[in-house]
């Protein structure tokens, strides 16, 4: 893909590195000479030293033949501007980092489809740190409806020793949710589970889920139990 940057502070030159490490053809746009120089050294993508804001610039920069452009600059004035001057070239995704909410609905006029508020995703992360919930949030589709969600199935938990067959039949849980994989702490290992794949205790349970169904989801996987009965397994005879 060919992908133009606006903006290439500590965020957008992280992007660029993986971009770049992905094989996408990448060129960079930004105010710093001395940051366009460091990131191509340092990353080898395409950079120009110009203001993103201005017609002139993006026209050398290519971006009407963009399949992607992403703003990422500092202010989201900027970011508006740049947005509606790659609209007008003809570009269709078109990403851009928000930081102040309040912008959010001036960053929809302008055209974008991609908004991302990486202050919140990184309060959320910091919290989810803190807290150390059971369940936590990986990334939204869908406008914030649906997400992947990471479930721990700690010791006593019910879903562990049942496998994805089992649970998917309960009438407890949720129809609209999908397991998409699970990771062995213990192994260091990643599956992508089949059903008669078995839940273990600190599995990790990755599922697929519209967000109004992922509670009643992970209260069904994660609720303790005091004893559980062994699955297939006759009690022992004492006679």
């Amino acid at each position: 893909m060919f992908i133009i940057i606006a903006g290439a502070g500590t965020v957008g030159y992280r992007i660029v590195a993986k971009l770049v490490q992905n094989k996408h053809d990448v060129v960079v746009i930004d105010k710093d000479r001395d940051v366009c120089e460091n990131l191509y050294s340092e990353t080898g993508a395409t950079t120009i030293n110009g203001d993103a804001t201005k017609l002139r610039v993006l026209k050398d920069a290519g971006a009407s033949k963009a399949d992607s452009f992403v703003c990422l600059m500092r202010n989201d004035a900027d970011n508006i501007a740049c947005a509606l001057l790659a609209k007008s070239l003809g570009v269709e995704d078109i990403i851009s980092r928000v930081r102040r909410p309040q912008y959010k609905k001036a960053y929809q006029i302008a055209g974008i489809n991609g908004i991302v508020d990486i202050s919140r995703l990184l309060v959320n992360r910091i919290i989810e740190e803190v807290e150390k919930p059971e369940v936590k949030r990986i990334f939204t589709m869908g406008d914030g409806k649906t997400g992947v969600y990471a479930i721990l199935m700690k010791k006593n938990s019910q879903a562990i020793g049942m496998t994805i067959r089992d649970i998917v039949k309960k009438n407890k849980f949720p129809d609209d949710c999908l397991f998409m994989g699970v990771y062995k702490n213990n192994m260091e290992d990643f599956f992508i589970p089949r059903g008669n794949f078995v839940i273990q205790e600190n599995d990790t349970v990755f599922v697929v889920s519209n967000s109004q169904y992922i509670k009643q989801a992970s209260d069904f996987l994660t609720k303790t139990v005091k004893q559980k009965k062994a699955l297939n397994n006759p009690s022992p005879n004492l006679n």
